[in-house]
């Protein structure tokens, strides 16, 4: 089985995200067996669609991919966050985080200006109570800007007490922002300084279990 398959939803219906799909698994040969709703477009803002492409790709008569192998990643759509939780599905809840406060959220994601950080992760909270999901956050670390002994102490105290896996991405170079890539010293810092708290943490393709103080219970690249 192919691992992994992205698929994009911004403005697109149901069957054309399935045949992005059918179309992979034709080309490779391999049946897919995971999938990630992310790229072009947010995929919440794309929401009734998005919903009934869940409802194919886990009808038990078609592709029949299990929920638990797919994640639907989000900017931080609040509203659209906690109407998802009430569906009770058991999909993961990828949220681009990207910060560890609200000032540095606004200057890395235009998103920030609608919806505050707190109720962000509020509303992630809220996401496993309703369905019991552990809700992932992806961290794209660029050099300078929120890879700080301080920003991990912040990011820390954030999602202190949830459930939740941390993915921590080396962010690829943007030209017209004049973004780097943290260097290798700083990223294991970065991640050593998120031992404060029990975690999952991702880097490099490779999970990492930090278990140091146990916790209650229970990233679109910029």
């Amino acid at each position: 089985m192919h691992p992994l398959l992205t698929v994009s939803s911004g403005g697109l219906r149901p069957s054309e995200m399935i045949d992005q799909i059918y179309q992979i698994g034709k080309d490779i040969g391999e049946r897919i067996s995971n999938v990630v709703v992310m790229g072009t477009g947010e995929p919440l803002d794309n929401y009734d669609n998005l919903l009934r492409f869940i409802e194919l790709l886990t009808d038990e008569n078609g592709i029949n991919i299990s929920q638990r192998n797919l994640t639907v990643s989000t900017c931080g759509l609040v509203p659209r966050m906690k109407q998802l939780a009430d569906e009770k599905l058991s999909i993961t809840l990828a949220l681009s985080l990207h910060a560890s406060n609200q000032e540095k959220r606004k200057a890395l994601m235009p998103v920030a200006n609608s919806y505050d950080i707190h109720d962000v992760v509020d509303a992630c909270k809220y996401y496993f109570a309703q369905t019991g999901r552990r809700v992932t956050f992806e961290y794209s670390l660029v050099g300078g800007v929120n890879d700080t002994a301080e920003d991990a102490a912040e990011l820390s105290a954030l999602v202190h007490g949830m459930n939740c896996h941390i993915n921590l991405i080396p962010v690829n170079p943007i030209k017209e922002r004049d973004y780097v890539q943290s260097n290798k010293g700083v990223i294991e810092n970065f991640k050593i300084n998120l031992k404060n708290t029990e975690l999952m943490l991702l880097l490099e393709g490779k999970w990492a279990a930090i278990s140091t103080v146990p916790v209650d219970s229970f990233a679109r690249s910029i």
